[in-house]
């Protein structure tokens, strides 16, 4: 890849939990380099989670060439249109052109995995390869995907693996039970321990921690949930065959020895007639959405 000119983009990333903002630099040698990280939890109702975000935004504007603004849940990249966040709450909120009206710069809106995907496409994990799931796993489940180099969207509906029905009656916030992401994600873990813990934790690394103490039920329900992320991953690799999964998110810290080789092992035992997928942790462990929001705000500078 040729270096770029280096410029500034304010970037958003909004989750089901938290919402995060910086400002982010691509350098004469093509890398990207992100600037300090402000973090705010999210909003518990959606008009004041809809606020935050053009609050954020707003901030985020301030001094930069473009901005750019990741969202979890249903988005239409098209028009950049939230059009269902089971988390957040919100429904059909036109946030490309409620930024623009606040801000002076060029706005790009998209959806925070199909971001990180490109941002793994460009700069990571997934560089070079034109069959690729990017698979985040945090408070969701959520795949961007990659077939014979064209990324899948489908109006935003392509990907949405975290809804994949894979065991149980464990509720989901979609209104589904035995969801993916209920069981599997790092906060469906945080929620299954702590219903049979007798000290409650705080996040899925709290429960990683407790595994590599030996804890009894830790060790149950982490490996309970990486059963279900590898049927969730098989089905989704009979699918769209991929070349490699690229795997981040809050459960991918956990690292190789309780995640990636695990998974690996899973996956390789459930798979007969498509081939097996290389497994590979993400290069933007923490910050994929943030730089994904930066790819999404260079097409306003490339135009």
């Amino acid at each position: 890849m040729s270096a770029e000119p280096r410029r500034r983009t304010g970037v958003v990333d909004v989750g089901g939990t938290t919402m995060r903002r910086s400002v982010l630099e691509v350098g004469p040698d093509g890398e990207p380099v992100l600037g300090e990280v402000v973090t705010e939890p999210a909003a518990v109702e959606p008009a004041g989670a809809v606020e935050q975000v053009l609050a954020m935004a707003e901030v985020a504007s301030r001094g930069v060439d473009a901005l750019g603004v990741v969202l979890p849940g249903i988005v239409d990249d098209a028009s950049g249109t939230g059009t269902w966040s089971e988390n957040l709450g919100w429904r059909d909120v036109p946030f490309r052109a409620l930024v623009q009206e606040r801000v002076r710069v060029p706005v790009e809106v998209g959806h925070d995995v199909r971001a990180w995907g490109a941002a793994e496409r460009r700069w990571g994990a997934a560089r070079g390869l034109s069959d690729v799931a990017v698979v985040v796993v945090g408070t969701g489940i959520a795949a961007a995907l990659v077939v014979d180099g064209r990324p899948l969207v489908a109006h935003g509906l392509a990907g949405e693996i975290g809804h994949l029905r894979v065991a149980g009656d464990e509720p989901c916030a979609c209104g589904g039970t035995g969801c993916l992401e209920a069981v599997a994600s790092a906060a469906g873990i945080v929620r299954q321990y702590n219903a049979v813990a007798d000290a409650p934790v705080r996040g899925a690394i709290d429960v990683a921690d407790a595994v590599r103490r030996r804890e009894p039920l830790a060790t149950e329900v982490w490996h309970t949930a990486l059963d279900r992320l590898s049927d969730g991953l098989a089905a989704m690799a009979t699918v769209v065959a991929p070349e490699a999964i690229v795997l981040g998110g809050g459960l991918a810290r956990a690292g190789e020895d309780l995640f990636l080789a695990p998974l690996r092992s899973r996956l390789a035992a459930r798979l007969r007639y498509t081939p097996v997928p290389d497994l590979r942790a993400a290069r933007f462990a923490g910050t994929g959405g943030l730089i994904g929001a930066a790819c999404l705000a260079a097409r306003t500078t490339e135009e």
